[in-house]
């Protein structure tokens, strides 16, 4: 009795009903005398028929116990379920919520891009008892206006062609990551704000070079762009792309935030001509960026690659970028340094909050320090073996605003660079899909008709607009500072709530290092044992 039931209960009860609707219309088509009988009852028919056999395919299927127990109505749950981003975001986000970036920070970069109203009524939206507040101090003496144009120099003393750049920068995206008229956009904004485009591991597409922007040249593990066809580098490659003057300076990269110490693969099926030829790799092949470099192994020969970089580049600011893992090892690069006299130009510091590639989510969310213990155990790293003032720091991770840039640069960086505020700025709506080329923006997709919603010539002016807006916002963070430059900002002009009853200035939670106080011999904790366990010769602990 309970399994003749069994179509009556609920789990059922939708498609019995569309099995008898169907039997219902289908008699009356054939046995209505009616002529239009048939006619009226098709369109009804073939949806509830379909249905029906949507019902029977979820009872036979074996992959989804929850289809088995609810035909067709258990399909809402995965409507629901793809639309919930959406809904959430549009419908049930505060100003404040949202990841990995808030409404209100996504509104910002919006209206700077567009050069519309970005001042908000009202007071603050802030909790500024709760703890982890965080803010600047302002001087009775601000200054009336210092400017906008804030610009560093980098290149130590082994550098012939140093290179003036802005503090704030397209952090690195490769061709492949982003879509051609992403890049088109993004590097012709660059040059018109005066401010350099970061290619990503990808290599130098003819979508960087279209519009002449300065360019930063990122060198990965696959070493793309300047690779033998065994994946090896090849410096007479390297040297003949780097002597393009619109190559400012290059870089290495070691790991980047959203998943430090992750190879990846680009499957054969996807290496398109295109990315072949850009690349360097060949069709029909996997595109294999390794986890580890195979033209070095140890810190030694890192310094020693890095120089080399430097040379064949023609002098050029050569550095590299990391997200800081186990201590020693940044400390045995330090020793690197001490040891062969060979010094990088400059140092990009990714943080694990950062990160526009896919990546694991146990990488992306526990694996690598976050951006500002980073840059600020850098900092102290090369202060304490007296080669801070010849090495430049940039900040990387989660950098979208004004204030944004000026935290990070009192801990220690000396520019900031960004990449989700620049997506921002072409129009990302941060809707979580760039790795699944369905891109409803058009930013990251290879889909030439999903890419073309991106109009390059309004995005050119956006990604000027966002640049120029947010400088001039730090330009008057800094005015009200009483200061000059962004390079003026200490830890002291920072503090942060650590309790409901309790604040604490950034010089007491980063605190800083004497100059050459590791050579000396340090007893600050965080550096003592590190630094005994770093060696030059390898990567691996003293033990």
């Amino acid at each position: 009795m309970e399994t003749l039931m069994l179509p009556f209960s609920p789990r059922f009860i939708v498609l019995t009903i569309c099995a008898v609707v169907t039997a219902l219309l289908l008699g009356i088509g054939i046995f209505d005398h009616n002529p239009k009988a048939f006619d009226i009852v098709l369109v009804p028919l073939l949806i509830f028929s379909g249905l029906t056999l949507l019902g029977i395919r979820d009872l036979m299927q074996k992959s989804h116990a929850i289809l088995r127990n609810y035909p067709i109505a258990a399909h809402m749950r995965f409507l629901l379920e793809e639309i919930r981003p959406e809904m959430r975001q549009y419908f049930f986000e505060s100003e404040k919520d949202g990841m990995p970036f808030s409404r209100d920070t996504r509104a910002v970069v919006y209206q700077r891009a567009k050069m519309v109203l970005d001042k908000r009524p009202f007071g603050t939206q802030e909790d500024v008892y709760r703890e982890g507040y965080e803010w600047m101090h302002h001087s009775v003496a601000p200054k009336a206006n210092v400017g906008e144009k804030f610009r560093i120099a980098i290149g130590g003393p082994d550098c012939i062609r140093p290179y003036s750049a802005s503090v704030f920068n397209i952090s690195a995206m490769s061709f492949g990551a982003l879509s051609p008229n992403a890049v088109r956009a993004l590097n012709a904004g660059a040059k018109k704000g005066g401010f350099a485009h970061d290619t990503g591991e990808g290599g130098v597409s003819p979508y960087h070079r279209e519009k002449g922007g300065d360019i930063i040249w990122e060198i990965g593990s696959g070493y793309f762009g300047c690779r033998h066809r065994d994946g090896s580098f090849d410096p007479d490659e390297f040297a003949r792309v780097a002597a393009d003057d619109q190559i400012k300076m290059v870089e290495l990269k070691m790991s980047q935030g959203a998943k430090p110490g992750h190879g990846g693969v680009l499957p054969a099926a996807k290496v398109s001509e295109e990315i072949s030829k850009i690349r360097g790799v060949a069709m029909g092949e996997d595109c294999i960026s390794p986890a580890s470099h195979r033209a070095f192994s140890t810190p030694i020969e890192m310094m020693t690659f890095v120089s080399e970089m430097r040379r064949l580049s023609g002098g050029k600011p050569a550095g590299f970028k990391m997200c800081v893992g186990h201590p020693w090892e940044f400390l045995a690069i330090c020793k690197a340094m001490l040891e062969t006299g060979l010094y990088p130009d400059f140092i990009v510091i990714d943080g694990n909050e950062g990160g526009t590639g896919a990546a694991p989510l146990e990488f992306m969310d526990h694996l690598g320090m976050p951006m500002r213990e980073g840059v600020n155990f850098v900092h102290n790293a090369l202060v304490g073996i007296n080669a801070r003032d010849r090495i430049k720091i940039g900040a990387s991770g989660k950098i979208a605003t004004a204030f944004d840039m000026a935290r990070a640069m009192a801990i220690g960086a000396d520019w900031c660079n960004s990449a989700r505020g620049f997506m921002f700025a072409l129009g990302c709506i941060q809707s979580l899909s760039c790795h699944t080329d369905r891109c409803p923006t058009g930013v990251t997709s290879q889909d030439p008709i999903r890419n073309r919603a991106l109009v390059v010539p309004h995005k050119i002016e956006r990604v000027y607009n966002y640049h120029h807006a947010t400088l001039h916002a730090l330009a008057e963070l800094i005015a009200a500072a009483g200061l000059e430059h962004p390079q003026d900002l200490r830890p002291i002009h920072f503090s942060q709530r650590v309790s409901t009853t309790e604040v604490a200035s950034f010089a007491r939670l980063y605190p800083a290092l004497r100059p050459g106080e590791l050579l000396d011999g340090t007893e600050d904790v965080r550096y003592r044992d590190a630094w005994k366990m770093a060696r030059a010769a390898s990567f691996q602990p003293a033990v």
